[in-house]
């Protein structure tokens, strides 16, 4: 076993984050990062304050051929209160592979499925705007039905798409919540495979947000020809919803992908205090949302303006995790 693969295990085996390990060390985490993806190796200092750290032999960190001591450690100074007792859940290379390409799928449906909730008030608005026109040749009762029912059905979609996704995740339910304790050169695919998509996901947020962004201009430009009588202000809400589909389909997909990387990893939102946290709060938390959200847009009906509540919520949970890890 190389150096990278014994920090990453002893790191593991005491229950530490990649986070709390820099901060016993006195490094960052992307130091830390990169030891354990063999991309650099630790001085004879940090070495030494990792062996002490995890009360193993220098030469058991430095020679490959040295096997672990027959007594592991079972206990790290400061280790967070309990992490010692949890059971690690194993993680094959076979279950880690089979993860990731479910989770990939897992992304797209999942970004279908909201591009399809925001996206479904268009048809209405679009109703709306014809029948303002006068080129449907129906009354504005049964456009606004026509809008509505289109409406409905495209949420239902949406949420047939998470139902039947969330089913197919399932079995890895498991990885999301547990402390983990993966295979011989599971860390080094995972990073290998994060690393070569990275560049196409950053374009893909960047496309994503500067989408979100423009998506207010055909509103405005709307707004400015107004006087018209015609039926642009509809439409350029219209657009603004369109596109801002585009571009939360592409921040929620890269967001999913991310997630399964962070997920073997154990890094960012599952982290194994993270998990604790989500454990205990995640499912309220996330369903109070949720009800909030479908009140909010049944009473007020206005579908191309609720979806705010989502990046909001995004927000405060993270606020929810820094509060509760101080409190530790």
């Amino acid at each position: 076993m190389i150096l990278a693969d014994k920090i990453i295990d002893l790191r593991k085996k005491n229950g530490l984050s990649q986070e709390q390990l820099a901060a016993k060390l006195g490094v960052s985490r992307q130091s830390v990062s990169k030891w354990e993806g063999a991309q650099s190796t630790p001085d004879m200092d940090k070495v030494l304050k990792l062996a002490d750290l995890f009360g193993v032999s220098t030469d058991y960190l430095l020679r490959d051929e040295v096997e672990a001591p027959a007594e592991a450690p079972t206990e790290v100074p400061d280790q967070p209160v309990g992490a010692q007792d949890e059971p690690l859940d194993p993680v094959s290379m076979e279950e880690a592979n089979a993860f990731l390409a479910e989770n990939e799928r897992h992304a797209t449906r999942v970004a279908t499925g909201v591009g399809l909730c925001v996206l479904s008030c268009v048809p209405l608005l679009a109703f709306a705007g014809a029948d303002e026109a006068g080129v449907l040749g129906m009354t504005e009762e049964a456009a606004a039905s026509v809008g509505v029912a289109i409406l409905l059905v495209l949420v239902a979609a949406g949420v047939a798409l998470f139902i039947v996704s969330g089913s197919r995740m399932k079995r890895y339910e498991h990885l999301q919540k547990n402390p983990l304790d993966t295979a011989y050169g599971v860390d080094g695919l995972v990073r290998e495979r994060r690393g070569r998509g990275e560049h196409a996901r950053t374009v893909q947020v960047a496309v994503g947000v500067v989408l979100c962004i423009i998506a207010a201009i055909p509103v405005l430009l709307s707004a400015a020809v107004s006087s018209t009588g015609n039926s642009l202000p509809i439409g350029g809400v219209a657009i603004l919803m369109a596109l801002v589909t585009v571009g939360v389909f592409l921040l929620v997909r890269v967001g999913i992908t991310d997630g399964g990387y962070q997920t073997l990893l154990e890094e960012g939102d599952y982290t194994r205090d993270a998990k604790r946290l989500n454990e205990h709060y995640g499912s309220i938390y996330w369903g109070v949302a949720l009800a909030v959200y479908l009140l909010v847009s049944l009473v007020t009906m206005a579908w191309q303006s609720t979806w705010v509540v989502w990046p909001i919520a995004g927000v405060g949970y993270g606020v929810l995790a820094a509060v509760m890890r101080n409190r530790k």
